[in-house]
């Protein structure tokens, strides 16, 4: 009886970090899910319209952190969705993580929710590479907020990616230069139990995670993009 006892708190400890990941994972899911929403709705101050319906993808980082004591560091955990090849709605999430710096005399630290729009068809191409890093493989520009917002200026009609950040419920573009974008291995794992490439989920038809379903249901509301 004892050795049975010590049996299934050896198997529940052995389980245990891989269950604590499995409701990181979903929890960070419900955040992007909350960040799409806040972003949409923001009257005047939210993404514009326009630039939703033409995007190729949709990248969510909730909680991006941002350090500087020195040197500047970026890190954060996201999740990219891209519009299924067949016009019927988004593919499945794939994690992603962000990591970057920057170098100079900086001091502080802060956190931000950042969604990027991948514009086009080079922009996906780069999404569904191993790495790549903004600014250098992938062009991209700080995205103009407003309803009424112009999406034709040289900036957004060149960029490959479009970025937006939340900090304390102010809404605006953000430079996500020199961060490098690849996927995250582990958190895919975890929703989907086995391991499956970001390039797979993106342009296949994986069925999403049960915690993907508020997500999911977000980005078909607010997309009004007609398909052939």
């Amino acid at each position: 009886m004892f050795r049975t006892y010590v049996a299934v708190l050896a198997i529940g400890a052995a389980l245990a970090p891989a269950v604590f990941a499995a409701t990181e994972a979903d929890k960070r899911l419900d955040a992007a899910a909350d960040l799409l929403t806040d972003m949409m709705q923001a009257s005047d101050k939210g993404i514009p319209q326009d630039l939703m319906d033409r995007s190729q993808c949709v990248i969510l980082v909730p909680g991006l952190k941002k350090a500087a004591f020195g040197i500047g560091a970026k890190f954060g955990r996201g999740f990219a969705v891209c519009r299924r090849a067949s016009g019927t709605g988004w593919t499945a999430p794939a994690a992603i993580r962000v990591e970057g710096g920057s170098v100079g005399f900086q001091i502080g630290a802060s956190e931000q929710d950042v969604l990027l729009l991948v514009t086009n068809e080079s922009g996906m191409k780069r999404l569904l590479a191993d790495k790549f890093t903004i600014g250098a493989e992938a062009t991209a520009a700080a995205g103009p907020v407003g309803r009424d917002a112009s999406a034709q200026t040289d900036a957004v009609m060149r960029a490959e990616m479009l970025s937006y950040s939340r900090s304390r419920g102010l809404f605006a573009g953000i430079s996500l230069q020199g961060a490098t974008m690849r996927p995250d291995v582990d958190a895919n794992e975890e929703m989907y139990g086995t391991k499956l490439e970001n390039k797979a989920i993106l342009t296949g038809d994986v069925a999403p995670p049960a915690a993907a379903a508020k997500l999911e249901t977000l980005l078909n509301k607010n997309s009004s993009r007609k398909t052939k």
